[in-house]
């Protein structure tokens, strides 16, 4: 389960990526058409990527959600703790659980309500009618403009990013409860920086 660890890395890494070739492939192929090529630039007016720019903003949506939760898990979120550092040991920890709790509760209560939009707005329909079950009430949902997609489909980015968030809180209260310590990020850290200046330095030989 070492890789539920790093799910949100996996995951941002991937639609970063994906929202970067995007970009890179709509911007190449705007300047390449308003040049005179002949036939090949009759080719790329063909070629409709009107739906680029779409897609590049479901793909940021569904960043911005999992990149909640990461930053649930690295301790990242911008938080006021002046009042908080103030207080005895005990009160400290007091607030702590219920701030960490209420946490828990909103990402739950958006989770499910979260859940409850998407399975309305055509999740219903699609899952009742795949497994021959009666549609009822339930219509097939509305799509997106220019790629035409199901809103549900992009719209789950609330309830799993919510569920996370609510996972990765989860994981914080449990750890501060028996550790007594909190996620904490060193904005001044650069992942590989220690093991290059621990390397003993090569002696030059004359």
């Amino acid at each position: 389960m070492k890789w539920l660890d790093r799910l949100e890395e996996i995951f941002i890494t991937f639609l970063i990526a994906a929202a970067t070739l995007v970009i890179f492939v709509a911007v190449v192929h705007r300047y390449l058409s308003g040049w005179p090529l002949g036939a090949f630039q009759d080719y790329l007016l063909k070629i409709n990527l009107s739906w680029a720019q779409e897609l590049c903003i479901i793909l940021f949506v569904w960043m911005a959600k999992f990149g909640a939760a990461y930053g649930v898990r690295q301790g990242i979120h911008v938080g006021v703790d002046v009042l908080v550092n103030r207080l005895g040991t005990d009160n400290r920890r007091r607030i702590t659980i219920f701030a960490l709790a209420a946490c828990i509760l909103f990402t739950s209560i958006v989770a499910v309500l979260g859940a409850r939009m998407v399975w309305e707005n055509g999740l219903a329909y699609v899952f009742l009618s795949t497994f021959g079950f009666d549609v009822g009430e339930h219509f097939e949902g509305p799509t997106t403009p220019d790629l035409e997609w199901p809103t549900w489909a992009v719209y789950l980015a609330v309830p799993l990013g919510s569920s996370l968030m609510c996972f990765r809180f989860i994981q914080v209260l449990t750890t501060f409860l028996r550790t007594g310590e909190m996620p904490h990020h060193d904005h001044g850290h650069v992942d590989g920086l220690e093991d290059e200046l621990e390397q003993p330095a090569v002696e030059h030989k004359s």
